[in-house]
């Protein structure tokens, strides 16, 4: 693609993606159709992602919610840790419980449990699809929502860290810090559809 864009999700297979500490796609939960990505609501399967792994980057991505929905995008993955545990990019619908009990934390776009959004989020209902945009650049990580920048945190910042100290990651080692890992679609047992998923790392110098 051009600038450098590659595409982790080619529309039409699920090549380079698989489940968690396992070298196969899940064969059930997720289904290509009509050019998305979709995890089918109730169906298991579990979480998947991306076979490439990725220090500094760039990913831009769009992705509906059927309503009262959960789900999100993590990045940092790494299956040196026992769970798919990693900086995640909340996705979930107004009327879900969870974005209710801690509007801060676990709106759409925040770094779930760890920071909210900085800017109001505006999320668009299905059937019309959000376009969101994670960068890492150095120790800056933005999230991007539907053209607007909601978040930007420092990684091992004083902030950062105080912030996980007080959420459920506060025992995960290196959590917080930078490291070359996998981007990882949820499965949080509801109905999400992914497209135009893709990803550019920065050009050598």
């Amino acid at each position: 693609m051009a600038e450098g864009w590659v595409l982790l999700f080619d529309g039409q297979s699920t090549r380079g993606w698989r489940s968690f500490k396992k070298t196969t796609f899940p064969q059930k939960g997720w289904k290509v159709e009509d050019g998305c990505l979709r995890h089918v609501a109730g169906g298991g399967g579990g979480d998947i992602m991306t076979e490439s792994t990725f220090g500094e980057f760039e990913l831009t991505f769009e992705w509906r919610l059927a309503a009262g929905a959960n789900s999100g995008v993590k990045y940092f993955i790494t299956e040196e840790r026992a769970g798919p545990i990693g900086h995640e990019y909340q996705l979930v619908t107004k009327n879900h419980p969870e974005a209710e009990d801690l509007p801060t934390k676990h709106v759409t776009a925040s770094f779930y449990d760890v920071l909210p959004t900085t800017a109001p989020v505006r999320v668009r209902s299905a059937p019309d699809f959000n376009q969101s945009r994670i960068v890492v650049r150095g120790q800056q990580v933005e999230h991007w929502l539907n053209g607007d920048k909601v978040l930007a945190y420092e990684l091992g910042s004083d902030d950062v860290k105080a912030a996980i100290s007080r959420s459920k990651f506060r025992d995960v080692p290196g959590f917080g810090t930078r490291l070359r890992g996998n981007i990882l679609l949820q499965d949080h047992g509801g109905e999400v559809c992914f497209r135009n998923v893709k990803l550019r790392e920065p050009r050598e110098h």
